[in-house]
């Protein structure tokens, strides 16, 4: 009998371990690409690359919203742009269900699945996923303390040594 978890659930967990270098300190969210059982890129919400995060400058507040940050589907859209890995057919997994603006990009980008942990916020998403063929699925894990990130507070690099 295979005990293991199933795709779903492994590729939630790395979006939740992904989720763990967010730096907003409003929610963390992670994201992760996948085609073929195979990850293609990563992310996690923070502010603009180079520019302070949000727990250092402060947050810019619109409508209830800090607008600094960048989205954890966007940036992983994003990465896989840059590094010029397709996308077309993917399944994102994010901790939290899209935006209205990150459903589009996600849309536009051309995945064909979403599947997050908790709903947040936006009901549209229900609607146009089903409008655009896009499977939407709605995964509870639960918390393993066994596959996520422990802060230990400590870390090391260990190289090897060099024979001369």
């Amino acid at each position: 009998m295979d005990n293991r978890v199933s795709w779903d659930e492994y590729f939630m967990n790395v979006a939740r371990v992904v989720a763990s270098r967010a730096t907003c300190d409003r929610k963390h969210v992670g994201a992760v690409l996948v085609r073929d059982k195979t990850i293609l890129s990563t992310g996690y919400n923070g502010s603009i690359r180079g520019l302070p995060h949000c727990s250092e400058a402060g947050h810019m507040m619109e409508d209830g919203h800090c607008v600094a940050t960048v989205h954890a589907e966007a940036n992983a859209i994003i990465q896989a742009a840059k590094n010029g890995v397709a996308i077309d057919g993917a399944t994102i997994y994010t901790t939290a269900s899209p935006c209205w603006p990150c459903f589009k990009l996600i849309g536009n980008a051309g995945c064909r699945r979403i599947v997050f942990g908790e709903f947040y916020r936006d009901e549209r998403i229900f609607e146009y996923a089903q409008r655009l063929g896009i499977e939407l699925v709605e995964l509870k894990v639960p918390e393993r303390p066994d596959v996520l990130p422990a802060d230990t507070g400590h870390a090391r690099t260990v190289s090897a040594g060099v024979k001369g």
